[in-house]
C-alpha cells in the first residue's frame, strides 16, 4: 500500500497535468537514442510554450541547464518520482463490461508501480470468468485492500460502488461513470468522462482556441485543460 510522502514543492493541478505529457516525450525521446532535450523541444511537441514548460519542471528541483536543456533519462525518472512511480500501488476495477475489459486489458491502463489486484462485478454470466489474468470476483465479496478504484459501472450504481470501496479504505478513486459522486473528506476522486472531453474538443474546434501547436497534446486530446497555468 502506498504511503504519503512529502514534496519539496506543492505542484498546480495544470503542472501535474502536463507531467505525464512530458515524460511520454522524454521517454520517445530515450527509444531514439537521443540524450538531451530543451524546453523549445518539449514545448513544441506538447503545444505549450517554453516558458511553461521551464516553469513546469522548476517545480521538481534543479534538472538542467540553461542553453544544455535536459537529460532526458534524469527527466524521465524525477517526474516519475513526482508522480509517485516509484511506489507501488494496487488497482481494483470495478464493472468488467465493455468498458472495464478494455481498460483492463489494455497496455497503456496501469502506470509503473501499479498492479492489477482484483476484478469485480454483478453480473452472474462475468462474475468467475478470466479477465486480464484475473477471475472476477463478485461485488458481494469483501474488497481486497488496494490503493486506487476504478470505477466502470452505469450512472446509477456509481455512488453505491464508491461508498463500498471508501469503505474498503480506498481513498483513490478514478470514475469513469457519467455520474457525479459524494466522498468524505481525505478521497480523491478523479472522473473520466468521454462525452464531456468529446464537447470540449469540440468547442475549441468551433472556436479556434485549441493548441499552440500540432503537438503531443493535440493528438493525446488534451490540449485544452493543459494550456493555462
Amino acid at each position: 500500500m502506498a504511503t504519503p510522502r512529502l514534496r519539496p514543492r506543492k505542484l498546480s493541478e495544470p503542472t501535474i497535468a502536463r507531467l505525464p505529457v512530458y515524460q511520454r516525450i522524454a521517454e520517445s525521446w530515450m527509444q531514439r537514442g537521443q540524450n538531451r532535450i530543451d524546453s523549445r523541444q518539449i514545448a513544441e511537441l506538447a503545444g505549450v510554450t517554453a516558458t511553461t514548460v521551464r516553469r513546469d519542471l522548476a517545480g521538481l528541483g534543479t534538472l538542467g541547464t540553461r542553453g544544455a536543456g535536459y537529460e532526458v533519462s534524469v527527466l524521465n525518472d524525477r517526474i516519475g518520482e513526482a508522480l509517485g512511480h516509484d511506489r507501488k500501488y494496487d488497482v481494483v476495477v470495478v464493472g468488467i463490461g465493455n468498458l472495464g475489459r478494455a481498460l483492463v486489458n489494455s497496455s497503456n491502463f496501469l502506470i509503473r508501480g501499479a498492479q492489477l489486484a482484483a476484478l469485480y462485478d454483478v453480473d452472474p454470466e462475468i462474475i468467475g470468468t478470466e479477465v486480464a489474468g484475473h477471475v472476477v470476483r463478485s461485488l458481494t465479496e469483501p474488497i481486497v485492500p488496494a490503493t486506487v478504484g476504478v470505477i466502470c459501472v452505469p450512472p446509477a450504481a456509481a455512488q453505491e460502488v464508491a461508498d463500498l470501496l471508501v469503505k474498503a479504505n480506498i481513498h483513490g478513486l478514478l470514475n469513469f461513470a457519467p455520474q457525479v459522486i459524494t466522498t468524505p473528506l481525505g478521497t480523491a476522486v478523479h472522473y473520466v468522462d468521454f462525452s464531456i472531453e468529446l464537447q470540449i474538443l469540440m468547442y475549441h474546434l468551433n472556436n479556434g482556441t485549441g493548441p499552440l501547436g500540432g503537438g503531443l497534446l493535440h493528438s493525446l486530446g488534451l490540449a485544452n485543460p493543459l494550456r493555462g497555468s
